[in-house]
């Protein structure tokens, strides 16, 4: 049976860069990895399959032979200068490395250093008035700091770090497991490959200690909701003595009682206006975000629905001097509750104009209204 072209195999087209492999292989993985299809051979092989591919697309040189001679250029255990002209395959040894590099991210970062301390979230949530105008915000944070005691080493102090015999030094075990050979991290030494003899009494030979600490956070002017701030060695310490993970910082924007937030910089906010206003025309002071007020002038006859741009009066934009407009929608309110005199003058209103000329669109509507009922009837 031949076997299937392996830009088929990941779905992409053949001129495809090396991020729609990626990305083509980690959807298709996710979908069809073994944990996920147990007891399924046929997601087994799809799998095996997936990477078999993704392994000779996403190197250049073996991508370029494949390219070339297909399938061939890996046939009877081939290398380069050994008569086959080609490229040897040892799916079993690649399998792990290639999991690694698929999965072993955490929010979209690099990969995950041996011993290197975990990232931290800390979501936030702010005011539209401290988006738009930016904020230093103090924040406590739960997390391990590095050990004050042995100094983040781990072990008291004179002791010295032997080679951890589970991994013999190399901080990553093997398994099988059916087809696959899987690496993972030494669970003895957090793959650092060393451990310590004589464990520091006041970390237990981590070399970091659980503690909060309060962190200074610059908030940019313009930030949007779900804006992700990185502090980059906020997170937690490493093993003895490896790097600190990051801080991720997620804003969440508050609902305001006024304005709501469209199309990035832009606001938009709703005024009720009275009805004798609308129809003569005047003028409304509205708020705006920076704290001031604003004229806005209405035209006599406005109706319910009109907007009105206010250029520069919306959100600041972010990493820029520039502001987003302020869009004023207004709604004609009905009058109630009103008393005899007010009735009669309506009332007089209403018989001394014209209904064609004071409201035509309802005027227009109940004539057609009419028009209808006519050519029902006859």
């Amino acid at each position: 049976m031949s076997k299937q072209d392996y830009y088929e195999t990941l779905g992409v087209e053949r001129g495809a860069d090396s991020d729609a492999l990626k990305r083509a292989y980690r959807k298709l993985a996710m979908q069809w990895h073994p944990d996920r299809n147990p007891n399924n051979p046929e997601a087994e092989q799809k799998f095996k399959e997936l990477s078999e591919a993704y392994d000779v697309l996403k190197d250049d040189q073996k991508r370029a032979a494949y390219d070339r001679f297909g399938h061939a250029a890996f046939e009877n255990g081939g290398r380069p200068g050994q008569g086959g002209g080609g490229f040897s395959f040892d799916f079993g040894a690649g399998f792990a490395n290639i999991f690694d590099e698929m999965f072993g991210e955490f929010m979209g970062g690099r990969g995950q250093q041996q011993g290197r301390g975990a990232d931290l979230r800390y979501n936030m949530e702010i005011t539209l008035e401290e988006a738009f105008a930016g904020k230093q915000a103090k924040i406590r944070v739960p997390s391990s700091i590095s050990c004050e005691e042995c100094g983040g080493s781990g072990g008291e102090k004179g002791a010295k770090p032997q080679p951890c015999r589970t991994c013999q030094g190399h901080g990553k075990v093997r398994s099988q497991s059916g087809f696959f050979t899987i690496e993972r991290t030494c669970p003895s030494c957090g793959g650092a490959g060393r451990v310590i003899e004589k464990a520091c009494r006041s970390c237990g030979g981590a070399g970091r200690v659980q503690r909060e600490r309060t962190l200074q956070v610059n908030i940019p002017a313009g930030v949007e909701d779900g804006t992700r701030i990185r502090l980059a060695g906020e997170g937690e310490a490493g093993l003895r003595g490896a790097p600190q993970g990051d801080l991720y910082i997620f804003l969440a924007i508050q609902p305001h009682r006024l304005f709501q937030r469209r199309d990035g910089a832009n606001l938009h906010c709703r005024a009720p206006i009275p009805m004798v206003k609308a129809a003569m025309g005047g003028t409304i002071e509205v708020p705006t975000i920076d704290g001031t007020r604003t004229k806005v002038q209405i035209p006599p006859g406005a109706q319910t629905g009109a907007q009105f741009r206010l250029k520069g009066k919306g959100m600041s934009v972010l990493r820029s001097p520039q502001r987003g407009d302020m869009y004023v929608e207004i709604m004609v309110e009905t009058p109630m509750n009103l008393n005899k005199k007010q009735k009669e003058l309506l009332q007089e209103f209403e018989a001394a104009g014209s209904a064609e000329k004071t409201s035509p669109e309802s005027a227009g509507f109940f004539a057609k209204v009419k028009e209808l009922w006519s050519d029902l009837k006859s």
